[in-house]
């Protein structure tokens, strides 16, 4: 039996002060990634997604282009983290070991304020050192570990015994879809993360399964963004 998971990352969401949703962007881009599959003929099995917004309307608006008839299955274990959790817990207690990481964090927090500034659309390097701390698990917090995480994307790894064979769709995020990728092929987690890092808003990635391996069969495909200006990382 030969299985094809398309995981799909969300099109782009909102400013960081109201991220679990779309854009105007991210709608067209769901669009546009339904229409591009049914003038393919690629056809779902199957159709996942996690339970956040921003995950659930992506997959409303592609199948819908597509004219796919089936149910949405929503599950939670597909969610991406939570980063203002992660931010939360972790953040000020950076900042208090050390100066120069408090200078910036201060910074980012200031100008996420201002829904003009480029920060809505781009990891800073606070950011960067937030979630490497994380990942790396250097501080206790309240909120779902890397380790709690990651096992959590990677039992999602069933559907590769229980989804129907055929393709299965996954509306997912960008950290889930770069778990999967390192998980399969043995890598430490920052190989996740940096899998993570090149996902593109809407693009696929399509995993393979069947009685020889699992194989990553294609990776962060955007065929369907032909406009420049939609071709978007956050």
């Amino acid at each position: 039996m030969t299985r094809h998971i398309y995981l799909i990352r969300h099109g782009q969401a909102g400013l960081r002060t109201d991220y679990d949703r779309l854009s105007d962007a991210g709608r067209e881009q769901a669009r546009l990634l339904g229409e591009w599959f049914r003038g393919q003929g690629v056809g779902f099995e199957a159709a996942f997604a996690g339970e956040l917004s921003r995950q659930k309307e992506t997959a409303r608006l592609a199948l819908e282009a597509m004219g796919w008839q089936g149910d949405l299955v929503t599950d939670a274990r597909w969610n991406e983290f939570d980063l203002d959790s992660v931010h939360r817990g972790i953040a000020p207690q950076m900042a208090a070991a050390d100066t120069e990481f408090a200078s910036a964090y201060e910074e980012l927090r200031a100008a996420s304020r201002d829904a003009a500034s480029g920060v809505h659309r781009r990891w800073t390097a606070a950011d960067v050192a937030v979630i490497r701390a994380w990942v790396e698990g250097r501080y206790a917090f309240e909120g779902e570990s890397w380790k709690e995480f990651s096992a959590r994307i990677t039992s999602c790894c069933d559907l590769f015994e229980t989804a129907p064979e055929g393709n299965i769709a996954v509306f997912t995020s960008a950290t889930p879809i770069g778990i999967w990728a390192a998980h399969l092929y043995g890598l430490e987690p920052i190989h996740a993360m940096r899998f993570a890092g090149v996902m593109l808003n809407s693009g696929f990635s399509v995993f393979r399964g069947r009685e020889d391996g699992r194989v990553i069969f294609s990776y962060n495909n955007l065929p369907h963004i032909t406009d420049p200006a939609l071709r978007t990382f956050r």
